[in-house]
């Protein structure tokens, strides 16, 4: 679907896109892959990267301008959606700010993807946008349901929208991972906040495959929730230091104690599939049509996908040898 296509990456310059860009290069061979993001120094550390791939290329741009944004998209086919506000306490203290790009930059990118012709669009959600607790998930519920609608506000226009939702990234720059190991090495207690926190575990490049199966899948209007095991706080801590010693502070505002995907107000319109749910839109009667569902199972009425009920869970010893496998790359991203 991807190969010889023109794909536009917002928030580029991030973990997602340091591991979807060589991985579809390899895989699609696109025409042009155009990097857009707000960041120039990243932009310029990556460029170096790329210094000899004529497909690569570099926009320097914000999705809070729309103009901008228009004048990237300019014989754009397809569209990962990566820009976000993402840290929790930056949300919660900047909360005029998460907003002007997790929800007016959806808005900008669902109107100049529909004016310019892109084929298709996938937007990355989070686990905090399921029955959210904090402003970062609020904001990222209010895009998925932008995304969502942006399928019937497009009117006669073939532009389609689709959403995949993931939790935690091993070993990003924003996971406690990296965290954990500049601990290690001082040999200071591993900050905890509270012993029953449990959260998913997903890595960057399972993230890429489940956005290439969206844009390979989708219909319009489709939130895709990988399935990935389970981890408990100080088990994490313990594949980084068997011997690891806890400090317990305390769950910050507006953190979960447990980590959700789907919610039980999801459930009806929730399908299951042998690597994924997929949540089909409420809207338009489109979690009836045969299209979308293709060939998954309605889960029970009463399902809820959280991090502490999961069925799949990893151990100490499996994180410890992803991370003795990945250590040059753990919070590089």
């Amino acid at each position: 679907m991807l190969t010889n296509q023109s794909i536009l990456v917002t928030g580029g310059t991030g973990s997602f896109g340091h591991t979807f860009v060589p991985m579809t290069l390899a895989k699609y061979n696109p025409r042009r892959l155009v990097i857009f993001s707000r960041d120039e120094m990243k932009q310029w550390e990556m460029a170096k990267l790329y210094a000899d791939d004529s497909r690569v290329r570099f926009f320097i741009g914000d999705v809070r301008d729309k103009d901008r944004l228009g004048r990237a998209l300019s014989g754009i086919d397809y569209v990962v959606h990566a820009a976000a506000t993402k840290i929790v306490p930056t949300a919660e203290y900047n909360p005029f700010e998460c907003v002007k790009t997790n929800v007016i930059g959806a808005m900008n990118l669902i109107d100049a993807c529909i004016d310019h012709g892109v084929k298709r669009v996938v937007a990355l959600s989070t686990d905090k946008a399921s029955s959210p607790a904090n402003l970062y998930g609020a904001t990222k519920l209010a895009s998925d349901k932008l995304f969502v609608a942006g399928n019937s506000y497009s009117g006669g226009n073939e532009t389609r929208f689709a959403v995949v939702r993931y939790g935690n990234v091993m070993g990003s720059r924003g996971s406690v991972i990296p965290h954990f190991m500049a601990l290690a090495e001082s040999g200071k207690k591993f900050p905890i906040t509270d012993e029953r926190m449990t959260r998913f575990m997903i890595t960057l490049e399972q993230g890429v495959e489940l956005v290439w199966h969206a844009f390979e899948d989708m219909v319009g209007g489709e939130i895709y929730v990988k399935k990935i095991p389970s981890m408990r706080l100080p088990d994490i801590a313990r594949a980084v230091r068997a011997d690891a010693e806890f400090d317990i502070v305390g769950v910050r505002p507006g953190e979960k104690l447990h980590e959700q995907m789907i919610g039980i107000e999801d459930a009806p319109y929730t399908y299951e599939y042998p690597e994924h749910f997929k949540i089909l839109p409420a809207i338009h009667k489109w979690s009836e049509d045969p299209a979308r569902i293709r060939d998954g199972h309605k889960v029970a009425a009463d399902f809820v996908y959280s991090s502490d009920n999961n069925q799949e869970w990893m151990s100490s010893q499996e994180l410890a040898g992803w991370i003795a496998a990945h250590r040059n790359v753990v919070g590089k991203l």
